[in-house]
């Protein structure tokens, strides 16, 4: 029991051999740039799965809707302004961006735009639900496998992982905290929640952690 639970318990992201030797480094290695995309694919492979399923969008997207309801913008500037907020916060938190925070947004972007039309809803209610849930545990999967890389983290990915240093709590319960505050930030001001939202929140933090242990496992020289 202990084994099946102590991944809820990871507090860093480990060094594996892929990984760059510094967040801000504009000559990676070409195995680090390709783990860096793959990883960040498979993250919007995931997000594109929730979104297809159609049981609710993810917590952030909810609180986009609750701003852009509160402020008249569009859900995509409302995005991008949480976003530029977010990473405000990367300051007093001393995290720091590299290549990989800026592929983050663009390659998500890509394939939210060109892959997510070609992925069709389940009929049945049960099938969407287990669209969702795989789709939360592919994005947990790309997330662990593109921080690894340690090319810069995404917005909020630097936030999770900022907070993390400052709390010394585990990852898992750090996400799941910031994924639940979007949710009822969002929620509060009148973005629409769905089951799909609720599964995001509760999931996506012991799935990112589930992601970094079994990789810590397979393929850490220490082992």
């Amino acid at each position: 029991m202990l084994f099946k639970l102590s991944f809820l318990y990871v507090k860093t992201v480990p060094t594996l051999f892929w990984s760059s030797a510094k967040a801000l480094n504009l000559r990676p290695r070409f195995v680090t740039i390709c783990s860096l995309v793959f990883g960040l694919t498979l993250f919007g492979l995931g997000e594109a799965l929730l979104i297809a399923a159609g049981t609710g969008v993810s917590p952030w997207t909810v609180l986009a809707q609750g701003v852009s309801n509160l402020s008249n913008w569009s859900i995509g500037l409302s995005t991008f302004i949480i976003s530029a907020i977010v990473l405000l916060f990367w300051w007093p938190l001393k995290q720091m961006p590299g290549i990989g925070t800026v592929l983050n947004a663009i390659i998500i972007a890509l394939i939210l735009e060109f892959v997510l039309p070609y992925i069709a809803t389940p009929e049945t209610y049960i099938l969407r639900v287990i669209q969702a849930i795989f789709g939360v545990l592919v994005t947990g999967i790309g997330g662990a496998i593109y921080l690894i890389s340690n090319l810069g983290p995404g917005p909020r990915d630097g936030l999770m992982t900022g907070l993390q240093q400052l709390t010394n709590f585990p990852i898992a319960w750090v996400r799941s905290g910031i994924e639940l505050t979007a949710v009822v930030v969002g929620w509060t001001l009148g973005g629409v929640v769905g089951l799909g939202t609720l599964l995001f929140a509760f999931l996506i933090g012991p799935s990112l952690s589930g992601s970094l242990f079994i990789l810590n496992k397979i393929f850490s020289k220490d082992k």
